[in-house]
């Protein structure tokens, strides 16, 4: 196993510390430049992102470039120690090409284009806006893919949307032409014999549609699908001419938290260097627990995307402008947060913005550089404080996060779950339900990776697959393999129910796991919002009591498996609600209903985590919203103690010898974390998986 990589650029072989930077918009004040320039060195402050959104500046007519803008910033950065992720201008055109290339602009579902305006406004299967694309990148890396300020390309924006023109209407059909090849392969993959949808001719296939199809699930299925390979297919071809002028010039776009509609695991295939923009609602209640855990979560998925560190692109050094309550960050939050995000493996911390707009919609989003223009500001204090702290941090750029424990989060089981029509159409919670899981790991402070269906599942010992309702056969059999070779698996109610065409499987569920958990799921009940059952454990368990049940309650019978928990009402009460298979050298776990309860993932992953010797970052008791997690270079070991609570805390340390990361000093006892407090703990690396 690797457990260390080297920096995302040579250039920079240090924690990225820096912004978004938009100084095309303040050409007419050249003090501000300089002012920047001054101000993001005493912020400890080493890369900018620039010219996302500069098309017009670019090309302010068709064919008429101006760059002299660019090259003074870039120039400016490369004589005081600054770099740059220069950004490619695609997520938004500008006036002059809409007005002349209509068909540049989206349509929507209803088959209506869209007028000129907002970002992301563009039809990727354009063939001229991907000549422009096309032209307009292949005159950024002729002039700038070997300037020694730029580090990489940032392409586009939040790549995100999708459209329903005519030439869209064409690539759909012949991505599924690729697909399935012939049309009684379609028709029988999308069970179109429901209701007469039977095709007859490829001309008869369109994209759902309000005012047409929709409720044929495999074709909702597939057109989600060909709208993220679709994208990913535009992002290939805007980094063309950038990797023929310099292919050693990384590339990467900015993804957002679990974005629906994007298989970022396909996507991150394509790209040098995961990276993504956090936005977490801070504040929102007396504890940050949840909304900590689901940023963790998110870290940790795109980390284990490439399974290596990745980078925070954008994240706020203060408050955004579009969330319901902006709510300022409180003293200490700034660091913690952005250390949240080093802790789960990422080497930078970026912001949106550097300085902030004084018109149009983000004028209001925070920023380190205030409407009132200098650095005497608490947002500046926090963000020159993180500089220093990330400066000392240098031999942690490029450690890994050592992981026992994995949960299964598709793309396309996320799409079929919540396109599936019953149990419960007031809301499956799907997402929900994969945080209850996650978030018991987390607060035991268990390095966690977040994979696919075609991962390798061999090098863990716990995995997790809450709702995995879309379960292809081959990935059941890689399942079942990993417990037959002595892993430790748990899965929920609703899963394995269709295969990867959203078909039902036959023969019984869960489907291709059925042999594998010892058990036959025959019916499942769904609750109303006002009803709830009871989950009454059992002997065997390890941990005794009775939870709340909401939602969905699986009637599942034993095939080989032992029952440890029971229905406590309704005509299923008595039946088996949680079962345990062994096989071969694992057990399978298998949960019937939806508990509701914290507590009961909090015992019954504690009991897992020990059962299968499933390595946690610190052992020690954790108070409640206290997190623990790990990096390690192979040597030395990083223990991040993260302090969600809302309350100052404090922590028993084990008897091994730590020291404080950031002073070095020597610690040991009893450690106390102020409110929103951090603290990194070194100490010599054992037990790093092999």
């Amino acid at each position: 196993m690797t457990v260390k990589f080297s920096p995302i650029s040579p250039k920079l072989p240090v924690f990225m510390h820096g912004a978004d930077y938009n100084p095309d918009q303040w050409l007419h004040d050249p003090y501000v430049l300089e002012e920047d320039i001054r101000m993001m060195k005493l912020a400890g402050c080493n890369v900018m992102a620039v010219g996302i959104f500069s098309w017009s500046m670019l090309e302010p007519e068709e064919g008429v470039f101006e760059f002299a803008w660019l090259d003074q910033v870039l120039d400016r950065f490369a004589a005081n120690g600054i770099y740059a992720w220069l950004a490619t201008p695609t997520g938004a055109r500008p006036a002059w090409m809409s007005e002349k290339y209509p068909e540049v602009l989206r349509a929507e579902k209803n088959r209506v284009r869209n007028l000129h305006g907002m970002r992301h406004n563009h039809c990727m299967t354009s063939a001229v806006y991907r000549e422009k694309t096309t032209i307009m990148n292949t005159k950024l890396a002729d002039r700038y893919s070997n300037h020694p300020a730029v580090i990489g390309w940032h392409i586009s924006n939040e790549y995100g949307g999708e459209c329903h023109c005519d030439y869209c209407q064409e690539a759909f059909r012949g991505w599924l032409k690729k697909k399935y090849g012939t049309l009684n392969a379609l028709n029988l993959a999308w069970w179109t014999k429901f209701w007469s949808h039977t095709y007859t001719s490829w001309s008869q296939v369109e994209s759902p549609a309000p005012h047409g199809e929709n409720m044929v699930h495999g074709h909702n299925l597939d057109w989600r699908r060909f709208v993220s390979d679709q994208t990913i297919d535009f992002y290939k071809h805007e980094i063309v001419p950038l990797k023929a002028m310099n292919p050693d010039l990384p590339c990467t776009t900015n993804f957002m938290d679990w974005f629906y509609g994007l298989d970022y695991r396909e996507f991150a295939k394509e790209v040098d260097v995961v990276s993504w923009d956090a936005y977490p609602t801070w504040h929102e209640a007396t504890s940050e627990v949840n909304i900590a855990s689901w940023f963790s979560f998110n870290h940790d998925m795109f980390r284990t995307l490439k399974h290596k560190p990745f980078m925070l692109m954008e994240s706020t050094p203060s408050l955004t402008n579009w969330q319901p309550v902006s709510k300022l960050k409180k003293p200490g939050m700034h660091k913690l947060s952005s250390l949240q995000a080093v802790a789960h493996g990422s080497d930078t911390v970026q912001y949106f913005q550097w300085r902030k707009s004084r018109g149009a919609s983000e004028k209001f989003h925070g920023a380190v550089i205030d409407h009132v223009g200098h650095e005497h500001t608490r947002v500046f204090g926090d963000v020159a404080e993180l500089g220093r702290t990330l400066a000392g941090l240098t031999e942690l750029v490029g450690t890994t996060v050592p992981a026992d424990a994995a949960i299964l989060a598709d793309w396309d089981n996320r799409w079929a779950v919540n396109d599936s029509q019953g149990p419960r159409n007031g809301g499956l919670h799907y997402e929900q339900t994969v945080m209850q899981h996650y978030r018991a790991l987390w607060q035991m402070g268990v390095p966690t990776d977040i994979v696919g269906s075609d991962d390798d599942f061999s090098a863990y010992k716990l995995l997790i697959l809450p709702m995995a309702y879309l379960l292809r056969e081959s990935t059941g059999s890689a399942i079942d393999k990993f417990v037959q070779s002595g892993g430790t698996l748990a899965v929920t109610y609703w899963s394995g129910i269709v295969d990867e065409n959203d078909l039902c499987h036959l023969g019984g569920f869960p489907g291709p796991l059925r042999e594998t958990v010892g058990i036959w799921a025959e019916e499942i009940d769904g609750l109303h919002d006002e009803q709830c059952n009871r989950l009454i454990m059992g002997e065997g368990a390890g941990f005794g009591g009775e939870y709340e049940i909401r939602d969905l309650c699986e009637l599942i019978h034993i095939e080989g498996a032992e029952t440890l928990a029971f229905y406590g009402d309704d005509f299923y009460a008595g039946r088996p609600a949680l079962t345990v298979n062994k096989r071969g050298e694992g057990k399978a776990y298998y949960l019937a209903a939806r508990v509701s309860d914290p507590a009961f993932y909090d015992a019954f992953y504690a009991g897992l985590v020990k059962e299968a010797n499933v390595r946690r970052s610190l052992e020690a008791e954790l108070p409640q919203g206290v997190t623990a997690q790990l990096r390690t270079d192979g040597e030395h070991e990083y223990v991040f103690l993260l302090n969600f609570s809302g309350r100052a805390e404090k922590v028993e340390l084990p008897g091994e010898a730590l020291a404080d990361a950031e002073s070095g000093a020597e610690v040991s006892g009893v450690l106390e974390l102020p409110v929103y407090g951090v603290c990194i703990l070194k100490r010599a690396a054992s037990g790093v998986r092999a």
